[in-house]
């Protein structure tokens, strides 16, 4: 539910799971790339203190003066903080490691779980025309985590295709539930959307039929296949959609993002 004071509000989305190497920032940076290409204009906020998508889109350290570190603790202004980056219609706030001692460094403040929120809603953010922002999220439920779910419309959920795959959901669901409960009432699941699918093998089919009869229409149509062109994309510091744009996780991130556009009754251009 967007803001209503600000009807032009980008739509915020967190990318979350606490497990890492699921594909987190992989799927943040394609369907940002899939979004662009739908003609939307996106930001990504890098949130994990790793800037693993700050480095996947070209952002080189030298070039991260003020990162989402400065963004919370100092209450820098956008527009010292978002970076064009190379793709069309992305830009980012890159992360550092100084993002780490975050979570410290705020628990005194007051309104900690909230920093995130105020510094996305600043009004100059109407200047920028986003349609989306897009949180990737550190690898944990800390208080980073909390703070872009409080600030987000949104979550969306990548679900590695293997064993134990479903086991930490359940923590990720409560932490939702009690932001709803304490904080955003408003929050929704945008989706799970399976990642690192082999169809070849029957372990990922028995994770997707668990994950669609516990979860049903949470469940994205679209899975991201197990691709060796989405694994080398981020070494050449670009999203696959870019790197082999006729490779099946390119095929799947389009068809993702087109999900997401008709799932909140957006419109969607042909490929």
């Amino acid at each position: 539910m967007f803001d209503p004071l600000r009807p032009s509000a980008p739509k915020i989305i967190s990318v979350t799971n606490q497990k890492g190497g699921v594909g987190k920032t992989t799927t943040t940076i394609n369907l940002a790339a899939a979004l662009a290409e739908q003609d939307k204009k996106v930001l990504i906020v890098d949130l994990d203190p790793q800037g693993n998508a700050s480095t996947g889109l070209g952002i080189e350290p030298e070039e991260r003066e003020f990162t989402t570190y400065e963004l919370l603790v100092d209450d820098i202004a956008l527009n010292s903080v978002i970076i064009p980056t190379a793709e069309n219609n992305i830009s980012i706030i890159p992360a550092t490691v100084d993002l780490s001692s975050a979570d410290i460094e705020l628990i005194s403040n007051e309104k900690r779980s909230f920093l995130l929120y105020d510094a996305l809603r600043q009004p100059m953010m109407d200047d920028y025309g986003f349609d989306f922002i897009l949180i990737d999220c550190p690898p944990s439920l800390n208080l980073l985590t909390v703070n872009a779910m409080v600030a987000s419309h949104s979550v969306l959920i990548p679900l590695q295709s293997e064993f134990f795959a479903l086991e930490g959901l359940s923590q990720l669901m409560m932490t939702i539930r009690e932001v709803r409960e304490t904080a955003n009432p408003n929050l929704r699941i945008e989706g799970v959307v399976l990642t690192m699918f082999d169809s070849r093998n029957n372990l990922s089919q028995q994770v997707e039929t668990d994950a669609r009869d516990n979860l049903g229409d949470l469940v994205f149509n679209t899975v991201i296949p197990r691709n060796v062109r989405v694994s080398e994309a981020p070494s050449f510091a670009m999203p696959v959609l870019g790197y082999d744009s006729a490779s099946k996780g390119a095929q799947a991130y389009r068809s993702l993002a087109i999900e997401l556009l008709e799932n909140n009754k957006l419109p969607t251009k042909a490929a």
